[in-house]
């Protein structure tokens, strides 16, 4: 018995990772958007006025809702186009170094060099 294997020439059928890579790109991007925006913000009082979207929250609240939106669009572009193709897994490695980079740059100490 195989316990299930259909025999031991048979292939895996392999999933397209368009529609992943989409998605951990599209993370990268809403990332990195959310901390240069929140950055900018900080630095300059015509754009901070024009982030307020709910005064309670201030310029954070049109931050974030941009960044999600700009988020949701880049995911759904990129799925639409990427779901049923392999893209170069290279894709998903800038997608993690922007999140990383966006990450970093939304903490204090560093996003106050700028």
């Amino acid at each position: 018995m195989t316990n299930g294997a259909v025999g031991n020439g048979s292939r895996r059928a392999s999933l397209p990772n368009g529609a992943g890579s989409a998605a951990v790109l599209a993370m990268g991007i809403g990332s990195l958007v959310m901390a240069a925006f929140a950055i900018i913000a900080d630095h300059s009082s015509v754009f901070k006025r024009m982030m307020i979207f709910y005064t309670p929250t201030g310029p954070l609240s049109g931050v974030t809702t941009i960044a999600v939106v700009i988020w949701l669009v880049t995911w759904i572009a990129l799925d639409v186009a990427w779901k049923r193709r392999d893209v170069d897994r290279k894709i998903v490695r800038v997608g993690l170094y922007l999140l990383a980079i966006g990450f970093i740059l939304m903490f204090p100490p560093v996003g106050d060099l700028f």
